[in-house]
């Protein structure tokens, strides 16, 4: 019995023996894997920190582009500004002389004024243009249009009496 016994324990240590040299193969196999991963995990590593280091000069590069955008939007708003006050000075000024234009016609179109001798223009003199009615004055443009037609209707008067002077 002492013999079934002893092949008995060294057929168990062999069992053994090999489930140990199986489960050694297999942690053999894991820590292989394992170390490739590691690898694997220590490249992206790497990567990740080049695609930071990248992108921490592209945030640079866009906040300096940032700033001179920011500088010269401000240049530009500030020449806007100016030219808007420019423009609306000249655009008053405009109106002025439009206003005044107006009021030069409203006085020349009634006739000679009271107690000013009525010049006749001689028969063969070109008839006069009839002086356009007002308009109302609705717009700027309406009213610079209005006070050209009264300019060329002066123009042509003045240039009538030239010639009616001049024969």
């Amino acid at each position: 019995m002492s013999a079934f016994v002893s092949i008995l324990a060294d057929c168990l240590v062999a069992v053994l023996l090999v489930a140990s040299i199986v489960s050694s193969v297999a942690l053999s196999r894991r820590i292989t894997r394992l170390k490739a991963d590691e690898a694997a995990l220590r490249q992206t590593i790497g990567d990740l920190m080049v695609a930071t280091e990248s992108a921490e000069r592209a945030i640079l590069g866009l906040r300096g582009t940032l700033g001179e955008c920011e500088r010269t939007l401000a240049e530009r708003l500030g020449v806007a500004e100016a030219t808007a006050a420019t423009l609306t000075a000249q655009v008053r000024a405009g109106e002025e002389v439009v206003e005044r234009i107006g009021r030069i016609v409203a006085q020349a179109r009634p006739g000679p004024a009271a107690g000013a001798p009525a010049v006749q223009a001689p028969a063969a003199a070109a008839p006069a243009a009839p002086a356009p009615e007002p308009l109302p004055a609705v717009s700027t443009s309406e009213r610079m249009s209005a006070a050209a037609a009264a300019a060329r209707a002066l123009s042509e008067r003045a240039l009538s009496r030239l010639q009616s002077q001049a024969a």
